[in-house]
Formats: C-alpha cells, structure tokens, sequence
C-alpha cells in the first residue's frame, strides 16, 4: 500500500477577527503559489466535480472576507473554508481551515492535503517541497503543532497516539511554547524556524511505513520527544 501524505498545523484558543483570518489565508495561498505553477488558481466545492471546476476563487483578501461572511463558513466564532485545484479529482490538491476561535475545542487548524498521484504528486511529494509547505504554514498561522504525516503511518499507532500533537512525522514542527527540542539521533534534521519554534526532520527521503528503517527512526525519536514531554494531546 502506498503513503498518501498531508500537512497538519494546529493551534488552540486564538481569538482573531475575519480580517486577522482572512489575511493569514490570503498569504499562505500567495506562498503555495511560489511553490508549484497549478497552486496559482483555486476553486470552492461545487455538487458535480465540473460544477466545482467553474467556481474559480480569487484567494485575496476580500474574497476570504466574502466566504467567512456565509453561514456554512461560521462554526460559533470561527471561521472555516475548503479550497481545492488540479486537473481530475484524483489529482487534486486540498486546504482546508478552521480558524479565529477563542475556544479550545474543537482545535484550529489548517491542512494542505497534496495530490496521492499524477505529475503534481511527484513534483511536490519531497522533503524540500512539502518541507516549504509546512514552513508557509507555520509562518502564516503561527500554530502549536503541525506535521507532515504519513496517514497510513499514523493510523497504524494507537488510536490515542494518532492525535494531533502526540506523534511523530515525517517532519514535525514545535513552537517555542511548547518546548524545547532535545537533541536527536542521527540522520534527523533539527532546525529553528525563525523566532516561532524548532523543525524536525526524520529522513532525507520519502518517508513510507513499508521501509522499516524509516519506522524504527520515527519509533527513537518518538521515545526521546515524549521523555521531553512534547508528544502531548493538544
């Protein structure tokens, strides 16, 4: 069975205004833009795939400012979207939020979810790629926790390890409030980002949970991280 992968940030108790949210959204999709050519020109979601594709979405600010004006797109305080490209559904390239809440449940959130498959798929399923991704999202959203994970991976833990904030990806990103790194074994990649938290990188390569080389990494550092007290639910 083949990974399919996603990148996952959250966050907890953020009051922000549509204005605050809606800028935050309008900069991450101009950085995805930077990062692969069929990230430029985004849609909503429509009743028929063809129907989807005709409902192009201008990813500025005001047009956010529009959908978190629509009831569907108000949970309480928050405010949520679903924006979607690519060229068959197969090989389409998801992100999706939940944003502005003071409310520590349900957590905010933001997750891109990469094609599975197609020429996107090889093109951004790489360490540098999805790296870019996960850094554009921490610097837009400032969260407490986000991943770049393996689904397969992660659903073969126990189900109370499979929460956000409790496992090990195949990078997994910390804010400075949440702890500091301890230092890992080698080949894992730590680095700061900027002033916000540290990066942790396990492999070079793509991560897959059929390499058990990969598994026995993710299951050392996962040890080292949760003596550290950083694998922790959010």
């Amino acid at each position: 069975m083949s990974d399919t992968y996603y990148v996952g940030a959250y966050w907890m108790a953020r009051h922000e205004s549509d204005a605050s949210c809606a800028h935050r959204a309008e900069r991450l999709f101009e950085s995805l833009g930077h990062l692969e050519p069929t990230w430029r020109q985004w849609h909503e979601t429509g009743r028929t795939f063809k129907k989807a594709q005709a409902r192009q979405f201008q990813t500025h600010q005001a047009s956010f400012l529009e959908l978190f004006a629509r009831k569907k797109n108000r949970i309480g305080d928050a405010f949520s979207y679903w924006l979607w490209t690519g060229p068959t559904r197969d090989e389409a390239t998801a992100v999706n939020g939940f944003c502005g809440s003071a409310d520590a449940v349900p957590t905010s959130v933001c997750v891109v979810d990469p094609p599975h498959q197609g020429e996107v798929a090889e093109r951004v399923l790489t360490t540098p790629v999805l790296r870019e991704v996960l850094l554009a999202v921490v610097r837009c959203w400032e969260p407490t926790w986000g991943v770049v994970a393996s689904r397969q991976y992660r659903d073969q833990l126990s189900p109370s390890s499979g929460y956000a904030g409790t496992f090990v990806g195949w990078m997994t990103y910390f804010s400075r409030k949440w702890g500091d790194v301890p230092p890992l074994p080698a080949p894992v990649r730590v680095e700061p980002v900027e002033d916000l938290g540290t990066l942790v990188i396990l492999t070079e390569e793509r991560f897959t949970v059929t390499n058990p080389e990969h598994v026995r990494l993710a299951t050392e550092v996962h040890q080292v991280l949760n003596a550290a007290g950083l694998l922790r639910d959010l």
